[in-house]
């Protein structure tokens, strides 16, 4: 049975406001999204009011749920304050509640303190968080983070995978999945699973063509709900693929997610190394280490002959790196089979683990591995005998 926008409509004029105001006639909803028994929409209110709006997000929820028809429903809580509520003329201030609970964190805005991030809450079962990021897109981004994902898993570890890049999510492609999550228990979605990973994407929940026309907040609210109210089971780590840039969502997401460090990607050009800079400069505000620099597209290995071009230049990210002072993890080439298996849904690192290039993957991942465990240690206590 397929669903309308005008079902979603009718439903939602049964769930009220705290004011007893119908959420349709309140002038809070924004667009309806329906696909494919999917559906999606956010609820704005005052900065304010966003502790009692927050029943009333759950309960369209779980209204929109048991339509006739509807296989999952994404609602987020989004809020606005005036720019006169901190000071005439100040700027205005974005907050998102997510359906967890989570404290709000301000969208735009300095972490607390000097640029330094109030502790996160830990994500339930998962010990390890980092984030694979880039200062811009089209830089390889998501391909670093499956293989880094399956290298880390190579490792003996295990790993989860959130795509968290809500624009463009490209994980259920590179990884060869299909279908959506299931729901479990407690009400928590169940992550999909390829080769051996635990993945959750918000491509699993939309179609590939449908575009993710939503603000800053909605795309937090929807992270949030993504990364806590999802059964990940007992992760050593979880790979956080992040959105490019250095944007609000990507700022936001470094301060409310708990991460102990972040792996950047770029290619050996000048312009990918002014963004991968930034990038650095994003985490280390919000004090998320960087756990390193990888070069993708490092150069390119002609697969007829052999012959090495370096067609972007070569070591700008090394030398970036020394520069930085953060570690330099490795050089990935342009080569066909990357391309080729990424675009097939079967990652080399998983498929053809012995190659050349999945060790170059896999060398990534140990040395990501090593900081972490390092960082994990103690320090050595000095006792003085008398």
């Amino acid at each position: 049975m397929s669903v309308s926008q005008d079902d979603v409509v009718a439903t939602l004029a049964r769930v009220k406001g705290p004011d007893g105001v119908p959420l349709t006639a309140g002038g809070t909803l924004s667009e309806i999204v329906v696909s494919d028994g999917k559906v999606f929409f956010s609820i704005t209110v005052d900065a304010g009011a966003v502790k009692a709006w927050e029943p009333v997000r759950a309960a369209a929820e779980a209204a929109v749920r048991a339509i006739p028809g509807v296989t999952s429903a994404l609602v987020a809580l989004t809020a606005e304050r005036s720019a006169g509520a901190g000071g005439a003329g100040g700027p205005a201030v974005r907050r998102v509640s997510g359906a967890a609970g989570g404290a709000p964190g301000a969208a735009g805005g300095h972490a607390h303190g000097h640029g330094h991030a109030a502790p996160q809450p830990a994500v339930p079962g998962v010990e390890t968080i980092i984030a694979v990021a880039s200062g811009k897109g089209g830089v390889g981004k998501s391909t670093t983070a499956v293989n880094l994902a399956l290298g880390l898993a190579a490792t003996g570890l295990r790993v989860g995978l959130l795509d968290a890049d809500i624009y463009g999510p490209s994980v259920p492609r590179l990884l060869g999945l299909k279908g959506r999550p299931q729901m479990g228990p407690g009400n928590k979605l169940m992550p999909m699973k390829g080769f051996g990973l635990e993945v959750m994407s918000i491509g699993f929940l939309v179609e590939e063509e449908t575009p993710m026309i939503w603000r800053g907040p909605m795309v937090m609210s929807a992270l949030t709900q993504m990364l806590r109210e999802v059964d990940w089971g007992r992760l050593d780590v979880l790979v956080v693929d992040m959105p490019p840039g250095t944007g609000d969502a990507q700022l936001t997401m470094a301060q409310q997610v708990p991460l102990k460090g972040a792996v950047i990607v770029s290619t050996p050009q000048d312009l990918a190394l002014i963004d991968a800079r930034r990038g650095i400069a994003m985490f280390r505000r919000v004090d998320v280490p960087v756990l390193g620099i990888v070069e993708n597209m490092s150069y390119f290995l002609c697969p007829k002959c052999g012959e090495r071009s370096d067609l972007f230049g070569h070591g700008g990210a090394r030398d970036e790196a020394a520069r930085l002072g953060v570690p330099f993890l490795g050089e990935v080439p342009l080569h066909m089979d990357i391309r080729a298996t990424s675009d097939a849904g079967r990652p080399l690192v998983a498929t053809a683990p012995d190659g050349p290039h999945a060790v170059i993957y896999r060398d990534i991942a140990v040395k990501v591995r090593d900081q972490l465990a390092a960082a994990g240690r103690a320090a050595p206590q000095i006792v003085m005998e008398g």
